[in-house]
């Protein structure tokens, strides 16, 4: 979904998102009348991270739109990692339960990767899980980190067949960079990992015509790297220091949008863009976990 803009096209991931969640609704009210109960999602917070508990909420609010069962697990932070894995087994064996959801970044003296590798596959729909991984990088079918599959959708919506062009992605994280390169090489694109250490990095991304932009430096990517008429995805929100006599300062993503969107031919803003497909696609990975739980196939739309 596009909208306009002087130079590039606006990419409104908060429509593509409206629209995404409304689907999902429909089709969560259509599970629960066939299977007797609401899809789930479990979500456990440890400690009281700010940034978390406003995400947390979020979800909890968003799933309670669409129809899905919410279930909070607020544990303190001197929870001990053996407790916390005890919570994810009863969890993995709860057969209310479609999906599990922990909250990172976990307190100090918890191990994330063991916390994670204990959430069965089939209910991770974070995507996280080295199974999933596994899944991803062989064309298996398997739950995909969500904010790269909210990208991919937004890519497809504004281009349509990916194949043959050439992309970029700057960042190789695990949640992000290295999930979405593979799925633009599934989508036939040639693909570029890129990331803050890499030599000539502007004129690697001035050749893209997709450049995704996952490295976590606020406007690191300027304008004078885009490619004219390449679409970009910017997956980055950083803060930056107030101005004088603001207590806040703005948000920006990782790409330099009023330079970039003079050059682009199509661009997500900060806000407004990835941020809001993420938790949409949380909502459809869940529902996509109850239908499997349910053995019913995945409805269409999704």
């Amino acid at each position: 979904m596009l909208a306009a803009t002087s130079g590039a096209e606006l990419i409104d991931g908060k429509a593509f998102a409206e629209a995404l969640r409304a689907r999902i609704g429909e089709r969560a009210a259509a599970f629960a009348q066939y299977a007797g109960r609401r899809p789930g999602l479990a979500v456990v917070l440890v400690g009281e991270d700010p940034a978390s508990q406003v995400y947390v909420g979020a979800k909890a609010k968003a799933c309670e739109a669409a129809g899905i069962a919410s279930f909070e697990h607020r544990l303190s932070a001197d929870t001990s990692e053996a407790a916390l894995l005890s919570l994810v087994e009863r969890l993995n064996q709860d057969e209310a339960v479609d999906g599990i959801l922990v909250q990172m970044p976990l307190p100090q003296g918890l191990d994330e990767q063991a916390i994670i590798a204990a959430i069965n596959p089939d209910k991770d729909v974070d995507g996280f899980h080295v199974i999933n991984a596994g899944r991803l990088s062989v064309g298996q079918e398997g739950f995909i980190p969500c904010t790269p599959l909210g990208c991919m959708m937004l890519l497809k919506d504004r281009l349509g067949d990916l194949s043959g062009l050439d992309a970029v992605v700057i960042g190789r994280s695990n949640i992000v960079g290295k999930p979405m390169a593979q799925l633009l090489v599934d989508a036939n694109a040639t693909v570029t990992i890129a990331h803050s250490r890499t030599k000539n990095l502007a004129d690697i991304v001035r050749r893209a015509d997709i450049v995704v932009a996952a490295v976590g430096r606020p406007e690191m990517i300027r304008g004078d790297w885009i490619k004219p008429g390449a679409t970009v995805i910017d997956v980055g929100i950083n803060r930056l220091p107030p101005e004088e006599g603001k207590e806040r300062g703005r948000l920006v993503g990782d790409v330099a949008f009023a330079e970039s969107r003079d050059v682009a031919g199509a661009i997500t803003p900060v806000p407004g863009g990835v941020g809001p497909m993420t938790i949409a696609v949380l909502l459809r990975n869940t529902l996509v976990a109850a239908h499997h739980h349910a053995g019913m196939p995945v409805p269409e739309g999704l």
